[in-house]
């Protein structure tokens, strides 16, 4: 496969020629949809060759049991899976009696583009057929972000040296398996299949989980732009829905089937509406018309960009790569539904089942909260808030009492269905990233309210097992936690994992501060709380004594935190020193080889150190990041963003730089040779901040006041961005000689731009 075939393009991911070895990893590159829904970029017509069918709908999903070689005691029965959805975007095309494959046909003039600023995808290019007709076709698709329940496709046929007969089958086909199903099994059942004229319904149920899905499709046609009616012939199969029609051709005509789908679950209505509803919605769709769909999805995403944009001048690959982070992370989720998140495939693939993970705490929500209005993080947060009943049932199976929470590493409906031990079981950290995400809401958004109303029930439950999981060591007279693995994923059952043992006590320590504070200024949710959680000052008084005695180990040597103890009984060998040929090492070693090496599958100890960089001086992040990055292979996509912010941090440019390239095109350039299996959603999170926060320099400290130190790669001649502070819009614009910053609110807007503080009156530029 060529990785580098994606043309360099500051709004559009173009493809130009077709090769069959790229199709799958270009299935997921030009996914689209609608943070309801989404598709893999499958070709509508019939391809024989290698493909990855794939249509998801977001909250849908099937709990597939879980397949282990040895079954231990705390195990999930099941690992929940986003279901490949039936497909409704399928027309199997016949030219005079042949079957049109693009994998049978010679391509010519092949270019596919995904349009990011307006919002669709298209192809078009030129086959000969192997009887030797020749057709011309253009095709352009959308899921709607107005019609949220609604795709379009427009499709047309150029007979370009032939006359005869153009045979076009829509159909609706139900019987999709998901590619990642652990035994083989079909997770639906068909439930009844409507036939209409031009238009049909297939009504589904995932096996299990009881979701009621609906899927329908409408059909018109027009030759050389002018409408046409075609009779219609119907096949009904046991998973799937067929029409045929049989339009006859003159040379040089061209034939446009528009084609209309619809999916609607029992999420959103009654079992009993679901087909009515979705033959209204490609009824409506079809009144609508192809044009006009267009066009409001057009205006929706311009609405998108005006606050999600960023800018780069002087760097096509690095406008292109940014936007297109943007881009997917806008069409995996939207924020109007607290019932969903989001997977780290997004609506892409099925690896990771699409379930969530603790990279929305860590890494989305800096996103959603600058660059959408606030009430969208916050129902990322209220997801988590209505699944701690779930999380303390998920420690409790592990032996943790007193209503202590562990959330689960992966989850659909907050019950843990990961099956991994040495995650399942030990990656513990993600419970502190709960917290985080609160703080961070908190601190950016000063919505302290958030606390007392849902947030602190969250946090005493997640510092209970904190304090129940340390133990105290007499040998070190401290508390050490023990067995488990960090965000470094290349090592397992350590003990005493830096960033895990600082972030426990440092969740312990925010929830008694903020419980002061609710104390004090919202006294009936205090009282109310503590009621409901029979929380004493006894108890607190245990978890500070853990916070304030935690073991963190340290090299005196070398005067950094270890990533874990024992760390220097490694071979200490620079990442720079593997050869080419043994990159990457989860696909070249053993995995026995890769937990005695010293390598670092992405930000560990440094990832603790970019979460909490104001509690180390920059002497400190320096001596970590020179002993860490040196050390760490990325294999991770959450990895380059860490190191891209923290290296603008310490000054270190272009190394920044270096690293904002990667992440930013990690799925574009296919770093991990893995971009066939879906993109990397959540990691696009971590390329914004890579730009607000890492160039940028973007804080808000614990004091709640904006801050940006202001710097910009040697390869820019400038960029800029929008966020949205507390309800006010400001625009940032940095360049090699100066920074302007635009408020365009109703009110002043107070700053600090390296460290000297400057105020900007409402809807006023000002120059720095």
């Amino acid at each position: 496969m060529n990785k580098n075939y994606i043309i360099p393009n500051e709004w559009s991911i173009i493809e130009d020629g077709f090769d069959a070895e790229n199709v799958e990893a270009s299935e997921s590159l030009f996914s689209i949809g609608n943070g309801s829904m989404g598709q893999r970029a499958n070709f509508e017509e019939d391809y024989s060759g290698k493909t990855f069918q794939g249509s998801y709908i977001g909250g849908i999903y099937y709990p597939d049991k879980t397949r282990v070689g040895w079954w231990k005691n705390g195990y999930p029965e099941y690992f929940a899976k986003v279901l490949n959805a039936p497909n409704w975007i399928g027309i199997h095309i016949k030219i005079n009696e042949t079957t049109f494959d693009l994998n049978t046909c010679k391509i010519s003039n092949f270019k596919r583009e995904l349009n990011m600023k307006e919002g669709w995808l298209s192809r078009s290019f030129q086959a000969t057929l192997p009887t030797g007709e020749e057709i011309e076709v253009f095709a352009k698709r959308l899921i709607s972000v107005k019609y949220n329940e609604v795709g379009a496709i427009e499709y047309q046929i150029k007979a370009l040296n032939f006359s005869g007969e153009i045979t076009f089958s829509p159909y609706l086909d139900a019987g999709i398996e998901n590619e990642d199903a652990n035994y083989d099994e079909f997770f639906w059942e068909i439930l009844n299949i409507v036939e209409g004229t031009n238009n049909g319904c297939i009504l589904s149920k995932t096996l299990k989980t009881g979701f009621h899905v609906a899927t329908a499709m409408e059909v018109e046609f027009a030759i050389n732009g002018k409408s046409v009616e075609v009779p219609q012939e119907t096949e009904i199969a046991e998973k799937s829905l067929t029409y045929t029609y049989s339009l006859t051709v003159a040379e040089g005509e061209t034939i446009t089937i528009y084609k209309y789908g619809s999916y609607v679950s029992s999420l959103n209505y009654k079992n009993e509406e679901l087909i009515a509803a979705a033959a209204l919605n490609v009824k409506s769709a079809k009144e609508l018309g192809f044009k006009t769909l267009l066009q409001s999805q057009i205006d929706a995403w311009a609405e998108i960009w005006k606050t999600a944009d960023i800018v780069i001048e002087g760097d096509v690959k690095a406008q292109q790569g940014i936007r297109f982070n943007i881009f997917q992370l806008n069409q995996t989720y939207m924020g109007t539904d607290a019932r969903l998140n989001i997977g780290p495939k997004g609506f892409t693939g099925e690896k990771y089942g699409g379930s969530t993970y603790w990279d929305t705490e860590a890494y989305c929500i800096p996103f959603y909260m600058a660059t959408k209005d606030a009430s969208v993080a916050k129902n990322l947060l209220l997801y988590r808030y209505n699944q701690l009943d779930k999380a303390i049932e998920n420690a409790a199976k592990l032996g943790f009492k007193n209503g202590a929470a562990l959330y689960p590493m992966v989850t659909m409906n907050g019950e843990e269905c990961h099956n991994e031990w040495e995650i399942t079981f030990e990656e513990i950290h993600r419970n502190g990233a709960m917290v985080y995400g609160i703080y961070n809401y908190v601190n950016f958004t000063q919505d302290f309210e958030y606390i007392p109303k849902n947030g602190l029930e969250v946090m005493i439950a997640i510092s209970r097992f904190w304090h129940q999981r340390a133990n105290y060591s007499a040998a070190k007279e401290q508390y050490v936690i023990l067995g488990v693995t960090g965000p470094n994923e290349y090592e397992n059952n350590i003990n005493n994992n830096f960033y895990t043992n600082y972030l426990a006590a440092w969740c312990i320590e925010y929830t008694v501060e903020c419980l002061a504070k609710v104390r004090d200024l919202y006294g009936a949710d205090f009282e109310r709380v503590m009621a409901k959680t029979n929380l004493t000052d006894a108890e607190i008084n245990k978890w500070l004594e853990v916070s304030g005695n935690m073991y963190f180990p340290f090299d005196e040597e070398r005067k950094v935190f270890l990533q874990q103890d024992g760390f220097l009984d490694k071979e200490i060998i620079p990442v720079s020193q593997l050869p080419k040929s043994e990159r990457p090492i989860n696909q070249k070693w053993s995995w026995d080889r890769i937990l005695r090496s010293c390598y670092i599958k992405q930000a560990d100890v440094l990832q603790g150190m970019f979460l909490f960089e104001n509690r180390f001086s920059k002497d400190e992040l320096e001596r970590h990041f020179d002993f860490y990055e040196p050390l760490t292979v990325h294999e991770s996509s959450l990895s380059p963003c860490v190191h891209s912010i923290l290296a603008a941090s310490i000054d270190r440019m272009p190394k920044a730089y270096e690293q904002y390239v990667r992440t930013s095109r990690l799925d574009l350039d296919d770093y991990n040779h893995e971009v066939h299996e879906g993109c990397h959603i959540t990691s696009m999170a971590g390329t914004w901040m890579s730009i607000v926060q890492g160039f940028g320099g973007m804080r808000v400290w614990d004091d709640g006041v904006l801050n940006f130190k202001p710097q910009i790669p040697a390869e820019w001649k400038s960029y800029s961005f929008t966020i949205n502070f507390r309800g006010s819009i400001l625009k940032v614009y940095i360049s090699k000689n100066e920074c302007k910053f635009m408020n365009e609110s109703d009110s002043e807007l107070k700053l600090f731009v390296n460290n000297k503080e400057i105020s900007i009156p409402s809807n006023q530029l000002v120059t720095v």
